[in-house]
Formats: C-alpha cells, sequence, structure tokens
C-alpha cells in the first residue's frame, strides 16, 4: 500500500526522508549494535542524541543563552498544571480563551490561584482572536497566556497581546516550528511535539532562566518542578527518549530545508492554495475570519452535515485521510504542517473541486 496523505491534527505526518533514516537505524543506531529505544538515557550515546537535539532547537529558533530548554513528558497537557504551579508568585494570572485547549488551561489555573479572563472568542464558537492591543491588566498579575495556534478552530494571533509588562506564556503545540519566533518576546513558550514535530510523548517547554525558582507553590510535585528539569539537563528520569531521537532528526530536516524563514515561505504557500479555494468555492466555506486564519489547520463545512459526512468518507478513500473536523466542531479540518508536501494540498483541493462538481 502506497503512503496516504495524512490531514491529521495530532498525531501527525512526519518527514518521510526522518521516517526512512529511523528504520535504517532501528536495529543498530550508528553502530551501537543496538536501538535508540534499548540505550541507557545515562549512555554517551543518547546524552549526545539530546545535546544535538537541543542545540538543534536552539539554532532554528535563535534561542538566547538564558533560556532553558526541557524535553519532558505529560504533554501540552500537564503544562496547563505546571505553569501556574512554577509561575503563580502572587497566586494571579491572565488568560486569554480563544479556544479549547486556552480555555482548559484557564480552568486548571484557577486549582492554584485566581486566573482571570483577559479576552475571549467564545461568543462566536471561537472563530476570530479578539482584540488584545488594551486589556485590562491588573499590576499583580504573575503572566497573561495564550494558545497561539488554535487547532481545533483554525485560528492564529499574527499579532502578540499587549501584556503591559507581565510575562507572556504561549502554548505553541500547533505551529511549533512553522515559521521564524522572536523567543525573547516571550518568558515561557511550549508545546506537545505530536503535531509539527516528533511522535506524541514529548512536551518542549522553552522557558528564561529567571522564571525558574525554588518558590514555587507548595503542592507542586517533584515531576511538575521546571527547576529539577533543568537542574538536571532534562535527565532527571528517564525521558522519552525515542520520541526525543525523532524530534532531533526532525529538527536536522528543518535545518536542511533552510530553516524556519523557509517553513513559513512553504507553509503560506501552501496554505493560500487551500483558502483560495475556499474563497471561491460555492460549496465548501471557511470557518474562520480572515486576517486570524492559521496557516496549520484549516477547517470548513459545507453547511450540510450529511454532505460533510460524504466527502470526509469518500475523501479517505481517495486516500486523503483524517480530514474529520473535530468532535467538538464537526465539518472538516485539514492540517497542513511542514511535513504535509505542496502536492498533498493540490491533490486536495483538486478532489474537493471534483466533489464540488459532482455534488452541486
Amino acid at each position: 500500500m502506497s503512503r496516504v496523505y495524512n490531514f491529521s491534527a495530532g498525531p501527525a505526518v512526519l518527514p518521510e526522508e526522518v521516517l526512512r533514516e529511523a528504520a535504517d537505524e532501528m536495529m543498530d543506531y550508528k553502530g551501537c549494535g543496538m536501538s535508540v529505544m534499548e540505550m541507557s538515557h545515562r549512555s554517551k550515546v543518547y546524552d549526545e542524541i539530546i545535546k544535538d537535539a537541543e542545540q538543534d532547537l536552539r539554532d532554528l529558533m535563535n534561542i538566547p543563552d538564558n533560556y532553558k530548554v526541557l524535553f519532558l513528558q505529560g504533554g501540552a497537557s500537564q503544562q496547563f498544571a505546571a505553569v501556574p504551579m512554577n509561575l503563580m508568585k502572587n497566586k494571579k494570572a491572565g488568560y486569554i480563551v480563544t479556544g479549547q485547549w486556552a480555555k482548559k488551561a484557564y480552568q486548571e489555573a484557577k486549582i492554584y490561584g485566581e486566573a482571570v479572563e483577559l479576552a475571549s472568542s467564545a461568543d462566536k464558537t471561537f472563530s476570530y482572536i479578539p482584540d488584545c492591543s488594551d486589556l485590562d491588566i491588573a499590576d499583580d498579575l504573575d503572566y497573561v497566556y495564550i494558545c497561539e495556534n488554535n487547532t481545533i478552530y483554525g485560528t492564529k494571533f499574527k499579532t502578540l497581546p499587549n501584556t503591559k509588562g507581565k510575562e507572556l506564556v504561549a502554548d505553541v503545540s500547533s505551529c511549533f516550528l512553522s515559521e521564524p519566533v522572536d523567543v525573547t518576546k516571550y518568558g515561557v513558550i511550549y508545546g506537545g511535539v505530536q503535531k509539527n514535530i516528533g511522535p506524541a510523548g514529548v512536551v518542549i517547554v522553552i522557558v528564561r532562566e529567571d522564571l525558574i525558582r525554588e518558590d514555587v507553590l507548595p503542592e507542586t510535585p517533584t515531576m511538575l518542578k521546571w527547576k529539577i528539569h533543568a537542574d538536571n539537563e532534562s535527565l532527571y528520569n528517564t525521558p522519552p527518549c525515542y520520541g526525543i531521537y525523532i524530534c532531533g532528526k526532525v529538527f536536522k530536516w528543518l535545518k536542511k530545508m533552510g530553516g524556519l524563514e523557509e517553513m513559513k515561505r512553504r507553509n503560506e504557500e501552501k496554505a493560500k492554495i487551500l483558502y483560495d479555494f475556499l474563497d471561491e468555492s460555492k460549496l465548501f466555506q471557511g470557518t474562520v475570519r480572515k486576517e486570524d486564519r492559521s496557516l496549520m489547520n484549516v477547517p470548513f463545512v459545507t453547511g450540510n452535515e450529511e454532505l460533510d459526512a460524504k466527502f470526509v468518507k469518500e475523501a479517505s478513500a481517495a486516500g486523503f485521510v483524517n480530514l474529520k473536523g473535530h468532535r467538538s466542531v464537526g465539518g472538516m479540518r485539514a492540517s497542513i504542517y511542514n511535513a504535509m508536501p505542496k502536492e498533498g494540498v493540490e491533490k486536495l483541493v483538486a478532489f474537493m473541486k471534483k466533489f464540488e462538481e459532482e455534488n452541486a
């Protein structure tokens, strides 16, 4: 069977080149006589793998020396608790709620302190990004939190909120490494890797050193203390070794492709092909306000649930899989991450045109 075009929101498509390399090294990594899956995380060989991965990520994102890079477990959702536990000095934080994941993070923060909803786009089913240029930010807020790209709803912050000097914390799970980023604008950037970087099971946390403190909330479990992981260079306990190894391969692939400037160019080109079609289609409509559209996740509908279901079924049979929208919103969604080739998007659009002609 040939490979399908996988439009899944995550776990998602990985570069074929990376998968082939991993397959070649599955039984014997660089002559050490064993798989990366089998080696000790304390070994010299593995130490090189994780240190290489960190350096390549630093190169790609231009991460300043005063930021720590942590490879952790528990996915982005575990950081919903870790963020307030590590940062809530005054036990008060501001949340901008632009989708399901920001909402879950906001609800989690309420357990540990006072979480304030600074802005929300819930009134229009999270189909836009609210104006965050002049938020009502109290002096005693510890940080302002956003989910920068909303996987389910297909929106993206094109302009970061004006935090009025407060630390910005961003969950970038679904736009990680899709375009250049100025790390210095954030106190903390984190994301699960299973959308744009690697297999599920790893979360990368990039945190400025002065925010890594001993005096975290007293109930913080050892495994959720950033300082523990920073002091032990992500090796406090057994990390998700194989997942980190694949992330490292993806970082090398990204460098080889030309880095984040080139990825942004490619991602804009791919997204334009799909959005241009949606804008002129009589059958399919995009669901997001134009200026807030994500380059990574493109939700769309026909306006008829039965037709949506028919489309998903026929698309899948034609080799375009995982196009069903998230269960909370229905419709369709094409996730077109870094590893999705341009031809995948072009062929999807050709299929949509054909479907439209047959179902007009």
